[in-house]
């Protein structure tokens, strides 16, 4: 890996020696030694990975420098070291594009956690800038875009099975996109011009599913008014796509290994014997193999839909397609909220990063059109994501535990948990100003006092 390049900018001799020290022999990384910011800035080709500069310097200040190389190469992550203990100082070297601040003297291991923040951040931003400018030449099916290694794989395998009638089962956890697996299997094979059905058997009961699958004819029960066509018969020709399999009851598991096997069924209430050559791709997050030994599942139905598994993995597991896909929902649902080139802070994209995304795809998505609507800048903050990613930003540890997925996929945290969140967030907002955070949350001081004091809340 190539060795980080960092440049010191200060004129104070013995703090060059003592940073260059830790830099180069404790730290192991390059580094360069500028006196003054118009050195830094004729040296600025040489791309440093980042800058530290000091704010009191001869001929042109730390504050000009700072402005200059944010205008030149705002790619560059800039740690600011000053003298001046000033959270105004502090605040304004800030918003010039600095990454953050350090007063003197400088405390040599909370400046390492940041240089390597920093550096991780510039990595992630670059990341995200290539894969901006290769989007629309990423491995893609349909509207699945991914470019991980494991996501390949899931591509190689659709690749192989797409022309074939075998029985494809998409397996993974909710959210990861087992349906648009299905969808890549049927409009990138050679029954993309027939129908592409999709039955979640989750979702209807369980008394009208056999109804739904197969149909019905006039009269089979109370309310059956006509003759209904079944989903096989509409899937004729094209693709079936039984999400949720793991839901059927043991009667429609043999009625379905009958398809399977002879391509025939019946209608409720029928005596004619309908032929289908629809295909079928299943998908379940369950664990099929258990509810085969729990009896809740046939076990020749289970080795019939087993023949072609895709594994399709999460998102924790394919880490490198996370901002890809925030860059490409950023970009959707910016451009349907009149929000065009919104973008993400640092501090988000490594905190997408990172984040273990228990709902998968659809929490990302979800998580991501919340973002869009609610800021009111020109990047997406940490404030504008749901509560289990901010709480999980504030304690990766305990927001893991705490984090519950709910049932549309998406990931929530406890009442506590929110109680506590929304505490912490009206007292940032606020300033600390106990009053106006208790008005803003409706609540009497008496109870924000008592809740602070529950939740262990510095004033």
């Amino acid at each position: 890996m190539k060795q980080k390049l960092v440049f010191i900018v200060e004129d104070e001799q013995s703090l060059q020696a003592l940073m260059e020290h830790w830099i180069t022999r404790t730290w192991e990384y390059k580094s360069r030694v500028f006196t003054q910011g118009e050195e830094c800035l004729e040296h600025l080709d040489e791309h440093p990975d980042i800058v530290l500069l000091d704010m009191m310097l001869p001929g042109i200040s730390g504050a000009e420098t700072l402005k200059a190389i944010k205008e030149q190469h705002p790619e560059i992550p800039v740690i600011i070291l000053s003298a001046q203990a000033s959270i105004q100082v502090a605040l304004e070297t800030l918003k010039l594009g600095a990454i953050d601040y350090f007063s003197k003297p400088v405390e040599f291991p909370k400046l390492k956690i940041a240089i390597e923040n920093a550096l991780q951040l510039n990595e992630l931003t670059k990341q995200v800038q290539l894969l901006r400018e290769n989007l629309e030449k990423q491995v893609h099916f349909d509207n699945i875009i991914a470019d991980s290694s494991e996501m390949r794989e899931v591509f190689r395998l659709v690749n192989k099975v797409k022309d074939s009638d075998i029985a494809v089962t998409v397996l993974g956890e909710s959210g990861t996109g087992k349906e648009l697996i299905a969808r890549a299997i049927h409009f990138n094979g050679n029954r993309k011009t027939g129908p592409f059905v999709v039955v979640n058997c989750a979702s209807i009961p369980h008394d009208l599913l056999e109804s739904e699958l197969f149909g019905h004819e006039k009269g089979s029960f109370t309310g059956a008014h006509q003759r209904r066509i079944g989903k096989f018969e509409q899937a004729n020709g094209g693709t079936i796509f039984l999400d949720e399999i793991g839901e059927l009851d043991l009667t429609l598991q043999a009625k379905l290994l009958r398809v399977i096997q002879q391509k025939q069924f019946d209608r409720v209430g029928g005596t004619e014997t309908i032929t289908t050559d629809a295909r079928i791709v299943t998908a379940t997050n369950r664990d099929l193999r258990q509810q085969v030994a729990d009896k809740l599942f046939r076990e020749d139905l289970y080795f019939r839909l087993s023949t072609f598994p895709i594994l399709l993995p999460p998102m924790r597991q394919r880490r490198s397609d996370i901002l890809l896909l925030a860059e490409h929902f950023l970009k959707v649902f910016a451009e349907s909220h009149g929000k065009k080139g919104l973008g993400f802070s640092r501090k988000v994209l490594k905190l997408l990063y990172e984040y273990p995304w228990p709902g998968n795809v659809r929490e990302l998505e979800n998580s991501i059109q919340r973002a869009v609507v609610l800021t009111d800048g020109n990047e997406i903050r940490e404030t504008d994501l749901p509560l289990a990613i901010q709480a999980y930003a504030e304690d990766p540890a305990k927001a893991q535990v705490d984090a519950v997925l709910f049932e549309d996929g998406t990931a929530i945290v406890p009442f506590e948990k929110m109680k506590e969140q929304a505490i912490k967030h009206a007292l940032k907002i606020t300033e600390g100003n106990i009053a106006e955070a208790a008005l803003r949350l409706k609540i009497g001081r008496a109870t924000l006092y008592r809740l602070m004091q529950k939740y262990k809340i510095k004033g």
